[in-house]
């Protein structure tokens, strides 16, 4: 692990150990787990599902525990990422009479702070945090630091796959894919593996044109190339499938500071694409629109969100998903948290639950979720939208730990790389 990320681990945990001393972490809320941040050990303590005499509690029961801490007219305080969750609002409290609930919309970044900043002055009004985590960030300096807390109701954990529990509790599932034209390709996807996004030809032109937003700045994407580094015997293994041959390594590490696994496939791939000729453009829908409108005599792949392929139907877009080998992305994971000393603990649960299906799947707080890109990861509700599930879709189960350990380096080589491409845009 790189200092930087050992100073940013130490910090945080100064943060927290400052909040307790003027009580600002205390325990009444009913929060805590009964574990406490370990952050220099390889494995944590905090890797879920961690059960406790909440995961035991039905609906009814949060629900008349609910009502007494909103006695006083109060609301249950959700902060979202996703606007989707203002859906929620009505239908909550139409199933939940006497408890009002207020959605904030706020980006990732935002609502992670806004959680820090309640936490630091002592004044938390954040009751749920919805919040997406590709990296580990959210996992290792939210949670491991005492900001926030994943809730494990036993009887819906029963319908999850206990590997999505690790880093906290998932409320759907995603990923990203590389789209192409269907127009131009009618007979499907031109390509199959992350190596022939990069070919090019015998005089050697690039073959494809290639969007994307910037990958350094982008950290679901930058968390793709860190997973290619985890498992590069994947990667080699592929090239050798695709191409007949072993990989010829030509990445240079010599002027980094840290130290660069030496014949990495990920690496190699991470280099290789850095030199590729690459369109950045910050809007997904843009991203789309430009493999819309390209042709099969000048091709172009964009890397975008599973949920851009809506613009299929709403746009008439002639666009479809690549599936890549040798796993096409990441399952990023939306999670829902435990602001940690909230004042509306069971209000909270209760949210939870009734977002995330309730005790059946039918509770409707999933529904406004449910699309075309994303999977719901409860087993017993039936994922209306895709036909075919992210494992046949050839997404990896995250590993957060390894991408967490490799991320800043990955960032690091990608940037310097880049800025040495003789491609980059001036």
């Amino acid at each position: 692990m790189k200092i930087r990320r050992v100073l940013a681990l130490l910090l945080a945990l100064c943060m927290v150990i400052g909040l307790a001393a003027c009580g600002g972490q205390s325990n009444n809320s009913g929060n805590n787990n009964n574990v406490q941040p370990d952050p220099g050990k390889d494995d944590s303590k905090y890797f879920g599902p961690i059960y406790n005499e909440w995961s035991e509690m039905t609906d009814e029961q949060l629900y008349e525990k609910a009502k007494e801490e909103l006695k006083d007219g109060s609301v249950i305080n959700i902060y979202a990422t996703s606007s989707k969750m203002l859906k929620n609002k009505d239908t909550f409290e139409e199933a939940f009479p006497g408890l009002k609930v207020e959605i904030m919309d706020l980006d990732n970044d935002e609502v992670l702070q806004k959680c820090v900043q309640e936490a630091r002055a002592g004044n938390v009004l954040g009751d749920v945090l919805q919040v997406k985590d590709v990296n580990g960030d959210v996992f290792y300096q939210y949670y491991e630091e005492g900001i926030i807390t994943p809730f494990y109701p036993k009887d819906i954990c029963a319908h999850i796959n206990k590997d999505l529990l690790k880093y906290g509790y998932p409320l759907y599932a995603s990923q990203s894919f590389w789209y192409y034209n269907t127009e131009a390709f009618p007979d499907g996807q031109p390509i199959s593996s992350w190596w022939q996004l990069i070919e090019k030809d015998a005089d050697g032109k690039q073959k494809y044109r290639l969007f994307t937003k910037e990958i350094g700045s982008e950290t679901a994407y930058l968390s793709i190339f860190a997973s290619f580094i985890a498992n590069s015997d994947k990667l080699a293994a592929d090239y050798k499938a695709v191409y007949g041959k072993d990989l010829e390594y030509t990445y240079d590490a010599s002027k980094f500071s840290f130290a660069v696994p030496e014949k990495n496939a990920g690496v190699e791939y991470l280099w290789r694409f850095s030199q590729m000729k690459l369109v950045f453009i910050g809007d997904g829908d843009e991203l789309v629109a430009a493999v819309n409108n390209s042709t099969k005599d000048d091709p172009a792949f964009a890397l975008a969100s599973a949920g851009k392929i809506t613009n299929r139907d709403d746009s008439g877009y002639k666009i479809g998903w690549i599936v890549l080998n040798p796993y096409n992305g990441l399952q990023n994971l939306e999670y829902m948290y435990l602001v940690n000393n909230c004042k509306h603990p069971a209000g909270a649960r209760l949210f939870i639950r009734f977002t995330t299906g309730g005790a059946d799947g039918n509770s409707g707080g999933f529904k406004p979720f449910q699309k075309e890109g994303n999977w719901p990861v409860r087993d017993d509700v039936k994922d209306k939208k895709n036909d075919m599930t992210l494992k046949e879709l050839n997404a990896l189960e995250p590993d957060l730990k390894a991408i967490y350990e490799l991320f800043l380096d990955t960032q690091d080589m990608w940037n310097y790389w880049l800025d040495l491409s003789p491609n980059k845009a001036k």
